[in-house]
């Protein structure tokens, strides 16, 4: 039923609201609380054509809050990058152990979330029927964890920009081939000058002569971009896993299932691959404790942020918002590891930005929220934050 003074949408004509604020009735782990009230014409064609033209999406609140949502997440990555870098220099590196600690604490908070809004038996439903989904999601993020946390050992700044270029390249290609996204002009061509924002860095780099957190060149600057190709490979399949599975589910069962899953996979990695480095990192240093510390917070906000923007926007545009992270990485890194920015840096990131804005020139005012693999209403997506199918139902720009 609608609320008033709210007009009530097509959704509602077509299949029972329930009352989880994130579930969605057609979602196999949802229940049916109501039957379907027949009132309201709203739809999302109807509300893409409410207003047109090249700049429709850039008008909305939620074009800023995509921007700054990817900003605030691109600082995050940096944060954890700076972390790692931080970390291999005491010497301390061990890569599975580094992310363990995220997993179990976005599976202590979700998870605890998830029981509290299913109860134990729906739980148990959603891991006998959905959990080798999440245990695939997981294991793809758990690796590209892993393989980044290894490129860090060798800290080369054109590892960075190795793996957000090739994360683009993969979330592409996937989401053509598998999700059937279709890219307007607009966004090829920001894609394209932001990747050329980023060859600008790596042109510096070369000029610079590959500078790095700790001096490392040679083949162990190459040992290291392998790792970041590899590392970038899974997060860009992760990424994409993650923005089809949260557009159909609740984003407390999506990330605690990561949480969950990826607790299992990463301890079990540890175990098994990281046995050497307990021996040789140094575990008597009080800044171990620290770093360790900022670093899982913060890789638990960039978990908790990054489901929304995918909602809201799409796997794609979430792997360039991260492009900016190396122009952070860079600032902090004066601080941090005492780099010196190169006069083209500034020039790359202006020209990653613009790609930002060129981007979503011509898109509708659901801009990429509106999934192309959940229906013409999305109704078979969840109504929950930042989703087109709660926009249609509400009828309010904010999608929340």
């Amino acid at each position: 039923m609608g609320e008033p003074g709210i007009k009530t949408t097509a959704i509602g004509r077509v299949a029972p609201i329930g009352d989880d604020a994130e579930g969605s009735p057609l979602s196999s782990s949802s229940p049916v609380h109501a039957a379907p009230e027949v009132v309201g014409t709203t739809t999302a064609d109807e509300i893409e054509e409410s207003k047109t033209g090249m700049f429709a999406y850039m008008k909305t609140r939620n074009f800023y809050i995509v921007l700054l949502l990817g900003q605030v997440l691109s600082l995050c990555v940096t944060g954890t990058n700076t972390f790692s870098g931080l970390l291999s220099a005491i010497p301390f590196s061990i890569p599975a152990f580094q992310t363990l600690w995220n997993y179990i604490l976005l599976n202590i908070v979700y998870t605890s979330f998830t029981l509290y809004k299913y109860g134990w038996k729906k739980y148990i439903h959603v891991i006998t029927h959905d959990g080798w989904k999440y245990i695939i999601l997981a294991f793809l993020d758990v690796e590209g964890n892993y393989f980044v946390v290894l490129a860090y050992r060798y800290t080369t700044i054109l590892s960075a920009q190795l793996i957000n270029f090739w994360a683009i390249v993969i979330v592409v290609t996937i989401s053509f081939l598998i999700l059937r996204v279709r890219y307007h002009p607009t966004q090829i061509l920001g894609i394209i000058i932001c990747i050329g924002g980023v060859g600008i860095l790596i042109g510096s780099d070369h000029i610079t002569q590959g500078s790095s957190f700790s001096g490392v060149t040679g083949s162990n600057q190459l040992k290291g971009d392998l790792f970041a190709l590899l590392g970038a490979t899974f997060y860009g399949l992760s990424n994409v896993a993650e923005e089809f599975l949260v557009s159909k589910k609740p984003l407390y069962e999506v990330v605690g299932q990561l949480g969950f899953w990826g607790m299992f996979i990463s301890g079990a990695m540890t175990g098994i691959f990281d046995r050497p480095q307990y021996a040789s990192s140094i575990w008597n240093d009080g800044k171990v404790g620290g770093y360790l510390t900022g670093y899982t917070l913060l890789l638990f906000i960039f978990y908790s942020g990054a489901p929304i923007l995918f909602r809201l926007s799409s796997a794609a545009f979430f792997n360039l918002s991260l492009l900016t992270g190396n122009f952070w990485g860079t600032a902090i890194g004066v601080k941090v590891f005492h780099l010196k920015i190169h006069w083209m840096y500034p020039i790359a990131f202006v020209a990653i930005v613009v790609g930002h804005v060129i981007y979503y020139l011509g898109k509708s005012i659901l801009g990429e929220a509106r999934k192309p693999w959940l229906g013409r209403n999305q109704e078979r997506g969840v109504s929950g934050v930042g989703t087109a199918r709660r926009r249609v139902e509400r009828g309010s720009e904010l999608a929340v």
